[in-house]
């Protein structure tokens, strides 16, 4: 049976650029999930490749269908945004290894579904970085939008450090920490956790 290798971490931790180099690396043979959002697009984001970008009413009638696989609701500056996992045929435990990204409750989440259906499918993967310079990048990053919002950012910075808790970690057995002080070293000590329980499922 396939795994999931699920990336998480507080905002500007460097998630996002650690998931393109290793879904990009050959050797991994890792698929890709595409999750769901009903937050507008950001600059520089493209339908299908970041997200898919849906409305309030299509969340709803996917609920009302059961294919909803986790959902997560945040009350922002500007309403509700909701971050969601479509039961959509994008994966294949029985042919392929995937990565995915998300935050903790996701992961919990997720994982919880898989387990109902008798699957032990998810391998979590935590990446740190030290809050203030994990801010620095935050602002940086806003300052490239066209219209930034910086209490927004200020809200998740704070809402992170809640949902990222020592007992919340502790709670979903996380124990391991990958601390991407350097980009490139970062992801060289996660692919080589990914091989390592890759190789496992082959023997077992």
């Amino acid at each position: 049976m396939g795994k999931i290798f699920y990336l998480m971490g507080k905002s500007a931790c460097g998630k996002d650029s650690i998931f393109r180099m290793l879904a990009s690396d050959t050797q991994l043979n890792l698929k890709t999930v595409t999750m769901y959002t009903t937050r507008p697009k950001r600059s520089g984001e493209e339908e299908g490749r970041e997200y898919f970008f849906r409305d309030e009413a299509f969340l709803l009638r996917k609920k009302q269908e059961g294919l909803v696989m986790e959902c997560r609701t945040y009350e922002t500056i500007f309403g509700p945004w909701s971050y969601f996992t479509m039961d959509d045929g994008q994966i294949d435990l029985s042919r392929f290894n995937y990565l995915m990204i998300g935050t903790l409750e996701s992961y919990e989440n997720t994982k919880l579904y898989f387990e109902n259906h008798g699957r032990k499918a998810l391998v979590p993967v935590y990446i740190e970085v030290e809050d203030g310079e994990r801010l620095l990048r935050a602002v940086k990053r806003e300052m490239c939008e066209e219209e930034p919002h910086y209490a927004e950012v200020c809200r998740r910075f704070l809402a992170d450090g809640e949902d990222f808790c020592q007992e919340n970690l502790d709670r979903l057995g996380i124990e391991r920490v990958f601390w991407n002080r350097e980009l490139s070293v970062c992801k060289e000590e996660i692919k080589t956790v990914v091989l390592e329980k890759l190789k496992e499922s082959v023997l077992y």
